[in-house]
């Protein structure tokens, strides 16, 4: 049994002495400890190497004792996996060389054997249960389908994913079979990721707020509501997406456990949208973690009562920031655990 299980009855909407909270990239390029780390292999090998991604891991538990860990891996590993070329390079962020832009590129995209092309992940899964030892929960994630078409079809960052969005637009079968196959490695690589020991997932629609209402049902939400059917009997799924408060109430009828909220979308909205019955997780702006400690905590406080300190579980509105000094994160942290209803 998990010795702290706050994360989890939070999940469970069950009744709790204060809201868990952890930090999405926590794990990771803040910490001195990652640095070092990072000094001395390339991004694809921490990621591919168990040892590497479970230290990495457990870093920011040791450090602060979130309520949680999360796995550290990247979403680009399922396009890897599909036969999709992608590099990560320094002060670049993910490469794709070759772009899928039509029906040859997307017939080429093949549904893998996740159980052999990423076993890699579930061998980091099993080492990182070793070291937490059962203290807190393991998080899994995958980026949703959508995110993940983003980048196999713009070949690389973007403020605007306008390749993307005209593949989608201009070539609409071609985009849902790619869609489809990017769902269906995802779910087996979930599954999997589940059956290796991690107590909960979350998809990262990073991407989602891109798209208009009515885009978003078609090309993200549909898809990310193939995995939450399939995953729901298995572990809790947690559905995040970046920009797309105007999709709670729909996200909210559905079978996740949860739902991520970002730092645009105020507490107050997100329980009226939601209709006040699902854990909602967030909504804190990680540039705000730049802001005196002091300040951080009173902030975090005023969250946590806007929120509600049932069905929540307190985090970033996305990921912590590379400059974040360390006692800012600190008193993130401790703001959470030291609060009283």
């Amino acid at each position: 049994m998990i010795k702290n299980d706050l994360f989890l009855k939070a999940l469970k909407g069950e009744t709790v002495n204060r809201p868990p909270v952890w930090m999405m990239r926590q794990a990771g390029r803040y910490l001195p400890e990652f640095m070092a780390i990072r000094e001395k292999y390339d991004f694809f090998t921490r990621c591919r190497t168990p040892e590497l991604a479970s230290e990495i891991t457990v870093q920011p538990i040791r450090r602060y004792g979130m309520d949680a860990a999360i796995l550290f891996s990247d979403i680009l590993v399922i396009p890897q996996a599909m036969n999709i070329e992608v590099q990560m390079k320094p002060n670049f962020g993910p490469y794709l060389p070759n772009p899928i832009r039509n029906q040859k590129d997307v017939d080429n995209v093949i549904v893998p054997d996740v159980t052999v092309e990423l076993d890699y992940v579930y061998q980091a899964i099993k080492a990182t249960k070793e070291l937490l030892n059962n203290e807190v929960p393991l998080i899994g994630f995958a980026g949703s389908p959508w995110t993940i078409l983003c980048y196999c079809v713009q070949g690389q960052g973007s403020k605007t994913f306008d390749k993307a969005k005209e593949f989608c637009f201009t070539n609409p079968v071609a985009a849902h079979q790619l869609l489809q196959k990017i769902t269906d490695t995802t779910i087996a690589y979930l599954k999997e990721k589940v059956k290796a020991g991690v107590n909960a997932v979350q998809v990262f629609d990073s991407w989602g707020g891109m798209l208009s209402p009515t885009d978003y049902q078609e090309f993200s939400w549909q898809y990310i509501n193939q995995i939450i059917e399939a995953l729901k009997d298995d572990a809790p799924v947690i559905a995040f997406g970046k920009g797309c408060w105007f999709a709670l109430g729909e996200m909210a009828k559905s079978n996740a456990s949860a739902l991520g909220i970002d730092w645009t979308c105020s507490a107050q909205n997100a329980r009226y949208l939601t209709g006040g019955n699902i854990t909602l997780q967030g909504n804190f702006d990680p540039t705000r973690l730049l802001s005196p400690p002091t300040e951080i905590k009173k902030m975090v406080r005023q969250m946590i009562n806007d929120f509600g300190k049932d069905k929540y579980i307190v985090n970033l509105g996305h990921g912590i920031l590379p400059n974040i000094p360390l006692d800012h994160a600190k008193a993130f942290i401790d703001a959470v655990k030291e609060y009283n209803a």
